[in-house]
């Protein structure tokens, strides 16, 4: 389901800023205005994103083989972590070297009008591919507050989107001004400088969703409301004496791997014990469809307690 919603949103992004790359390209060559250039070249990055990010879905979406015994999920992190780097290289950066020589070298934008229309016209497509993420954002956090859920999301694919197109319409915002205050006060290095304005939104962005998206490349754990389910279903188990240890790392969106070491009672045999299992991992699964690994480890306590010293000594120098 996550996989289909993410498509939905990059699919409405992709030809949302395909159309305002082509309307905004075609007035910066007719008014030579240097924010609508950076919106443009602004598009045109996004477009690009949106493919990329495609094409790690599709990536990602490949079974498990010998030389990937995990699978390919984090192939969308790469990819978003990708688009970062580009928002960042050449958006920000085109940008930003666009408006210093705008600043530096100032004239005045002709046919003004055509500006104001094209970024009317861009604000109308951007609210629309926004509406769409934010939708289907608002159905991935249920309940959760915004900005805890867009830290915890393990799906870049909506998130990019996301923060892509609100960047997107701030940064028509400064064009607008910066236009209207070069036209009104007669003073064409503003346009250079909305241009700036655009480049630094563009890396700021850039930043953010680096550093989210590197979190999730080297490997983040499931959520808490998944972890205590676990704990939830392990407690209910009566051969089960404790958890030794209970690790997860989110190998895709919707792809965790899960490790327990548990202690089982000492009274169970072996056959007892292999059903315990087999019953537990049922009930993970049923509750928790994500979870696509699970690998148990049977231990008593005192001998985990003993390896997990015996690994922490060969670790300190």
């Amino acid at each position: 389901m996550a996989s289909h919603a993410s498509k939905r949103v990059l699919y409405a992004a992709l030809i949302g800023n395909s159309l305002i790359a082509v309307t905004k390209f075609s007035a910066a060559a007719v008014t030579g205005s240097s924010a609508m250039l950076s919106e443009a070249i602004h598009s045109v990055v996004d477009t690009l994103n949106q493919v990329l990010l495609l094409y790690g879905l599709r990536r990602s979406a490949r079974a498990a083989d010998e030389e990937h015994p995990f699978g390919y999920g984090r192939e969308l992190y790469f990819w978003s972590f990708v688009v970062a780097i580009l928002i960042f290289a050449v958006g920000a950066g085109v940008s930003i070297y666009e408006g210093i020589d705008r600043v530096m070298h100032p004239h005045a934008v002709s046919s003004p009008t055509i500006n104001y229309v094209v970024l009317g016209l861009a604000m109308v497509f951007e609210s629309g591919a926004l509406y769409i993420a934010v939708k289907e954002f608002n159905t991935l956090r249920g309940s959760t507050r915004w900005i805890t859920a867009v830290r915890h999301s393990k799906n870049p694919a909506v998130f990019t989107v996301l923060f892509e197109d609100t960047a997107a319409l701030l940064g028509l915002l400064i064009a607008f001004i910066g236009l209207v205050l070069a036209q009104y006060l007669d003073l064409p290095w503003l346009d250079g400088a909305a241009s700036i304005g655009i480049g630094v939104l563009l890396a700021f962005t850039a930043m953010f969703l680096a550093y989210e998206t590197k979190a999730l490349l080297i490997g983040e754990a499931a959520s808490d409301v998944l972890r205590i389910g676990i704990q939830e279903i392990v407690a209910k188990a009566h051969s089960i004496r404790t958890i030794n240890e209970l690790r997860t790392m989110h190998m895709g969106p919707e792809d965790v791997l899960l490790a327990l070491s548990l202690d089982f009672h000492d009274h169970l045999n072996a056959g007892q014990v292999e059903e315990s299992i087999f019953i537990l991992e049922m009930a993970i699964k049923s509750r928790f469809p994500e979870i696509t690994r699970l690998f148990i480890e049977v231990q008593s306590q005192s001998r985990h307690d003993e390896v997990a010293a015996a690994d922490a000594n060969r670790r300190t120098p």
